[in-house]
């Protein structure tokens, strides 16, 4: 039992920082995504005997937080209402309520698509995984990722369209140069 415990941590260290950062900015705060990741490593920790190859650790892990993510967001509605924040796609310079504007639009484009949806653009835009890395994890091709990220950006940008209409302004008044980005970058590999 300790040869398997000792050889999980082995494989959580080089990812540690990574997947903690990931589970906090899916949860969209720290105490929330520090306790989403503690539970992921208390049950892969007690699944990881029935992981038949180590060398897919990673996905096996990623797969593991997304799942349990999407189960939290299936919870009770009280507990659905998860702000989603990311200072690294947020770069408003000094101005605090542009960067506030800009978090608040980036919170209703992500309330426009699903968990998974929700974790594809995390992974593939702030933690910078590449197509094949995301197709592996998931099971699926690259070329379904692909299509995934594009109709994932189109529901996002027409949720921002939408509401920015409703405000009066227009779409590149008010978003900032990394908004137009997630909402616009093509999925290259």
């Amino acid at each position: 039992m300790n040869e398997i415990r000792d050889d999980f941590w082995k494989q959580v260290e080089p990812e540690h920082l990574k997947a903690r950062a990931f589970c906090r900015k899916l949860m969209g705060n720290r105490d929330d995504g520090d306790d989403l990741y503690q539970d992921c490593l208390i049950h892969a920790l007690s699944k990881y005997n029935l992981l038949r190859d180590k060398a897919a650790f990673k996905p096996w892990l990623y797969r593991l937080i997304v799942n349990s993510f999407k189960n939290r967001i299936k919870s009770p509605w009280w507990k659905r209402a998860l702000p989603f924040t990311s200072d690294e796609m947020i770069s408003a310079g000094n101005d605090p309520s542009a960067a506030h504007m800009a978090k608040f639009r980036l919170e209703k484009a992500f309330k426009a698509v699903s968990p998974d949806d929700r974790a594809l653009i995390t992974l593939f835009e702030m933690h910078r995984w590449k197509i094949s890395e995301i197709a592996e994890m998931t099971g699926s091709t690259e070329g379904a990722i692909k299509v995934r990220l594009s109709r994932t950006r189109q529901k996002m940008r027409k949720s921002l369209t939408e509401y920015l209409k409703q405000s009066g302004s227009t779409v590149h008044e008010l978003l900032t140069k990394d908004e137009i980005c997630v909402v616009s970058r093509s999925a290259k590999d």
